[in-house]
């Protein structure tokens, strides 16, 4: 049994067409998991045109999965952190300070592209922020960086429910720790900026985090817990993100880079972070909204 889960921004699904494609697909009762939102049916097999609906339905700014049925709610969520738990990229907003924004950013774009090799990369970017004052990481955490909407909501929801939540990042453990504190992640796994007298030194400790590392961590903390790939939900948006996504028993990229959607499982480009509840079934008024913390 496969469900397909139709997702877009709140008031702007269609039940029309929700309706026209449960129809076409022959599928079962249409259940609204938020009105006008989200809502999803259930088949047995999976549509020869699910790629062909998907692309259609992008152009009307609705999301479109088709997912196995059976183990959809997930015991573990594992998630990159810049441009995905947050709105931002972390060494871009200290590049921008450090006043090689531009060039920063150029070189961020084409490695979460897949373009550059991303240790080569992370190297380079962290090399134009030598002597930059450590005191600019609390000051970027107060007045640059903003969480993902939905991402509250989602650990808090899937939290309730038992899950783990672990956020790895090719990014900062200065940005991961505030981060994940303020979302309630369980753990986080990072790279080390390296600081000598109050100022940063232009490189960080090794080995560096990327790819691998967070195929590494999936398979760690997954065993640690006894925990299935398969009850994995990942999430990221970056080429470095695409190992976990696709080990993952639900792989979700998440307004991610164009090389990165066309290899991952799940694509959500409409929706905010609560889509990943909507995918696992989880109904609106299941949802568990927090208190939020501040970063600093």
């Amino acid at each position: 049994m496969y469900t397909t889960t139709l997702i877009a921004r709140p008031g702007t699904l269609d039940p029309a067409l929700a309706e026209a494609l449960r129809n076409a697909w022959g599928g079962g009762d249409l259940v609204w998991l938020s009105p006008d939102e989200a809502a999803e049916f259930d088949m047995p097999e999976q549509p020869d045109t699910a790629d062909a609906s998907w692309s259609a339905l992008q152009d009307q700014g609705v999301d479109l999965a088709v997912q196995p049925s059976a183990g959809r709610r997930k015991k573990m969520l594992l998630a990159d952190m810049d441009s995905t738990m947050i709105e931002q990229e972390c060494i871009d907003e200290l590049a921008e300070v450090a006043g090689v924004g531009a060039h920063v950013k150029d070189i961020t774009a084409r490695a979460m592209n897949g373009e550059l090799d991303f240790e080569g990369a992370l190297i380079e970017r962290v090399g134009l922020l030598k002597g930059l004052s450590e005191s600019v990481i609390t000051e970027v955490l107060a007045s640059r960086i903003t969480l993902m909407p939905g991402g509250p909501i989602l650990l808090a929801t899937m939290k309730a429910h038992g899950a783990h939540a672990a956020l790895v990042s090719g990014g900062f453990t200065a940005f991961t720790g505030p981060v994940a504190a303020a979302l309630g992640f369980d753990e986080n796994r990072a790279n080390t900026l390296l600081v000598e007298t109050g100022t940063l030194t232009g490189d960080v400790t090794r080995p560096i985090l990327g790819r691998e590392a967070k195929v590494a961590a999936l398979e760690e903390i997954s065993a640690r817990f006894g925990i299935r790939e398969a009850d994995v939900m990942a999430v990221g948006d970056g080429a470095n993100d695409l190992g976990m996504l696709q080990r993952a028993g639900a792989g979700v990229a998440l307004h991610a880079k164009p090389s990165v959607q066309a290899q991952a499982k799940l694509r959500i480009n409409h929706g905010d972070l609560t889509a990943l509840l909507f995918l696992q079934g989880y109904g609106r008024d299941e949802f568990v909204t927090p208190e939020i913390r501040a970063l600093v």
